[in-house]
């Protein structure tokens, strides 16, 4: 079963960690990518760019209104996406709550994918 994984993050958490701290981190995730990737979990991934450079659509009274910067309704920010390969939801959990930047705070979502039906969709 296909999950979606969002990665939610307090960049300001991130930005105060020491350089030697955050290449740790940064170093720690990338050799539990590789895993993921290895054992065939891991279908796609990226990192997205600070948040600062968002552009936040809403929907009012029938009209699309465009806000310039994140307008989350949070102080985290979606930080990166991954497409994972998991038996359950169960399998999912425990393959993502190993993520080594879960340590520093921060929030994943984990929502299933729901498969199209129609070639194109």
């Amino acid at each position: 079963m296909l999950y979606l994984c969002l990665g939610y993050q307090e960049n300001e958490k991130l930005q105060s960690m020491s350089d030697d701290d955050r290449a740790a981190l940064v170093d720690e995730c990338k050799a539990y990518d590789r895993m993921l990737w290895e054992n065939g979990y891991c279908l796609k991934g990226n990192a997205l760019p600070p948040a600062a450079g968002a552009v936040t659509l809403r929907f009012e009274d029938g009209k699309v209104c465009v806000n310039e910067g994140p307008y989350a309704q949070t102080k985290e920010q979606l930080g990166g996406i991954l497409l994972l390969e998991a038996r359950d939801l169960n399998h999912a959990i425990q393959l993502m709550s190993q993520l080594p930047a879960m340590r520093r705070g921060g929030a994943l979502e984990i929502r299933p994918v729901v498969a199209n039906t129609e070639e194109g969709r």
